[in-house]
Formats: C-alpha cells, sequence, structure tokens
C-alpha cells in the first residue's frame, strides 16, 4: 500500500477519496442505521455499548467525548451519568448521521448537557487536555489514518483520563471465523438490501471488519499513540473487542 493509497473494503482507492466514499455509506444507511444494528446483532450490539459504558467509568460532572457517534446511543448513557454538571459532546465526521443521533436524542429530552459537533476524529477541533473520556464506537475502522486519529484522542484527553475503542474485530477460534464470514458475506448484504434498500454498504462493512487491525495491532498503535495500562477485552468470541488505555 502507497501512501497515497487506502483501503475501502478489499478496494485500494485513493486516500483523498476514502472519506467521500465512506460518507456516502453513511448518507444512504443513516435512516435505517439503529434497525439495522439491531437485526445484524439480534440486538447483542446494546449488551457491547453496555460494557463498553462500564468500563469508561464515567462520573457525575465530568466532560465526555463520544466521536463517530452515531445516532447517540454511547452518549445517550454518557449524559445521563454525567448530569448537568457534566458535558457530552457527541461528534461526527457524517452530518447525516449526526442529524439522525440529535433527533433521535432531542426525543428523549436529552438535551442540556449535550453539544454536537461536526468533526474529523483526524483532526479533532478541541484544545489539549478537554476531556475526562473519549470513546469511538464502530467508527475507527472507517477512519483513513487510524493511528493520527487515535494520536488526536490521546491529546485531547486529560491526563487521568481513558479512551475507549468498541470496534469489530477478529474470532478467536477458526470455526467462528468461518462461520462469521459465512454470516458477513451472505446475510448482510442481503439484509441490508431488503431494509436499507442498500445491498452495497453492507458489503463495504463485512469488508471493512476483515481490513481493521486486529486486537494485538490496535493494541500497539494505542500504545504507539501515548496511552498507557492499555489492554482489551474480546466479547462474542472476538467478533468485537474493546480497548481501553489511560493517559496518566
Amino acid at each position: 500500500m502507497t501512501d497515497d493509497k487506502t483501503h475501502f473494503g478489499y478496494e485500494e482507492v485513493p486516500v483523498a477519496e476514502k472519506q467521500n466514499r465512506v460518507r456516502a455509506v453513511f448518507d444512504s444507511v443513516a435512516s435505517r442505521y439503529d434497525l439495522m444494528n439491531d437485526l445484524m446483532s439480534l440486538g447483542i450490539h446494546r449488551l457491547w455499548k453496555r460494557r463498553a459504558v462500564e468500563l469508561a467509568g464515567v462520573r457525575r460532572g465530568q466532560q465526555v467525548l463520544d466521536l463517530a457517534a452515531g445516532t447517540g446511543d454511547l452518549a445517550e448513557r454518557f449524559a445521563r451519568i454525567v448530569g448537568a454538571q457534566g458535558r457530552v459532546i457527541m461528534s461526527d465526521i457524517n452530518a447525516a448521521m449526526l442529524r439522525q443521533g440529535r433527533e433521535r436524542l432531542v426525543n428523549t429530552g436529552i438535551v442540556g448537557n449535550l453539544d454536537f459537533v461536526l468533526a474529523n476524529a483526524e483532526a479533532l477541533p478541541f484544545a489539549s487536555d478537554s476531556f475526562d473520556c473519549i470513546t469511538i464506537g464502530f467508527g475507527l475502522r472507517n477512519v483513513t489514518h487510524k493511528q493520527l486519529a487515535l494520536n488526536e484522542m490521546f491529546r485531547v484527553l486529560r491526563p487521568g483520563g481513558r479512551a475507549l475503542v468498541l470496534e469489530f474485530s477478529h474470532p478467536t477460534t477458526k470455526p467462528l471465523a468461518k462461520a462469521y464470514d459465512a454470516y458477513s458475506f451472505a446475510v448482510l448484504p442481503t439484509l441490508g438490501r431488503f431494509v436499507a434498500g442498500d445491498s452495497a454498504s453492507y458489503r463495504y462493512l463485512a469488508e471493512s471488519i476483515r481490513m481493521h487491525p486486529d486486537q494485538e495491532t490496535l493494541l500497539g498503535m494505542m500504545e504507539q499513540a501515548g496511552f498507557e495500562r492499555a489492554g482489551y477485552e474480546n466479547h462474542t468470541g472476538g467478533i468485537v473487542a474493546i480497548h481501553r488505555g489511560y493517559k496518566l
């Protein structure tokens, strides 16, 4: 892979093109995103997110940044925890997803301690040492320069703060990996076609998961960014992993 090329799923594309390609994927699926998450994971994504919130250890009055926030599942939970004295910034690079999230959270009545920011995780528009906790849920694999995003997360995190990456990862056994491949490449695009009217975006989802760094590689990337006491938990046999690191 050359410096001017990157992966969009299995396809090799110019670096300058990837961001627009990813944006088009989420523009297409935004209105059906939550429904598809429930169908694809049989609702298990809610358990993964609940565990990520537990590991975040957020407390009342703290400042939280939720990157690639999508429709706000994590941001909603954090906003309830930090309370009126805290602040949660819900950020995404995709305007359609951020709009869906804002509308959903406004309807829940949780807006007083929430801000919405359209931003690229590779170049965050926040001062250094700004947040007690930073999360990115199912978004890092779509970032063109993942190391830059991790570096930025470390920069804007306060000393003593922690960052969490909740992401699809690599199954830990060959039988599970084989079954997961069959499901991903046969079932997901079919669901996408019938539910969201878009099979190509869910084929990209399956491919992007396979191109994402495995658990140990991502752990090394977090350590390279400066995170200490970094580690990870596998869930559902490694289909998902939650990485966590601290800025000490």
